[in-house]
Order: C-alpha cells, then sequence, then structure tokens
C-alpha cells in the first residue's frame, strides 16, 4: 500500500503517504457542492501532472548537467461537463536559469512523455507552455 485514505465528513478526505506519514487534505470544489478549503481531487492531478513533468525534466537535467532549480509551473484546470470531467490541463514552466536552445529540446520532449502524462485519457489536453529566462 502507498496511502490511506479517510472520510472525514463534508466532502473532505485525508490521504496518509504510508513511508512517510506526509498528510494530503482533499476538499471538493465550490462547484461540485465543497467548500474549496483545499486542494480537490481533479486539482490533486492536474498538479501531479505538472510535479510528475518537473520531476522527469529534473532527472534529465541532472543526467545532462542542466540548472533548472527554481524553475516554477504554474497550473490550470479547466472542467469539462457531460460526464463532469477533466477537460485540459494548462502548465506554463518558467525557467530562470540560462539554457541552452539543445538542453531546452530535451527537457521539453522529455516532460510531454512523463507517466502522468501517459496515464492520462488521450481525450484530455495537455496545453504546455516553456517560458526562458
Amino acid at each position: 500500500m502507498i496511502s490511506k485514505v479517510v472520510y472525514s465528513g463534508s466532502l473532505r478526505t485525508e490521504a496518509t503517504h504510508l513511508a512517510s506519514n506526509q498528510k494530503i487534505i482533499t476538499d471538493a470544489p465550490i462547484d461540485n457542492h465543497g467548500k474549496g478549503e483545499a486542494f480537490s481531487p481533479t486539482d490533486l492531478v492536474a498538479t501531479s501532472l505538472a510535479s510528475c513533468m518537473m520531476t522527469i525534466m529534473g532527472i534529465v537535467a541532472e543526467r545532462n548537467q542542466i540548472d533548472i532549480k527554481g524553475a516554477t509551473a504554474e497550473v490550470r484546470k479547466i472542467m469539462g461537463e457531460n460526464p463532469r470531467r477533466i477537460s485540459e490541463i494548462k502548465i506554463e514552466f518558467n525557467f530562470y536559469k540560462s539554457i541552452s536552445l539543445k538542453d531546452r529540446q530535451k527537457i521539453e520532449k522529455v516532460a510531454k512523455s512523463c507517466p502522468v502524462s501517459n496515464s492520462l485519457s488521450k481525450k484530455l489536453i495537455e496545453s504546455l507552455n516553456f517560458i526562458y529566462n
């Protein structure tokens, strides 16, 4: 097992990562009967995509001595209807250190092949924008 999730009531859950005992609280979003006081489960999906992409970029960056420390990802999630689902995830990656064109291509290519992306529906639109210095 990797985690244990407990329903706390009022459309809130608490997930515990069993190896580290770190916790994540989720709350239903305001537009779906919740309080919107924490990440929603779909927020976590969108955020997981960005985190996975940055982690994979970090692996390639370290392997190739490319400094991406301090890079950020701004995540936007767009919900669709019938059925209610995430229809698009927009991620803007910002790199604040000088990166060559060749290294940029490596980073961008690997981001698009992260395991979370490969696990999501092909109907989901992933809009990625890479901004350098």
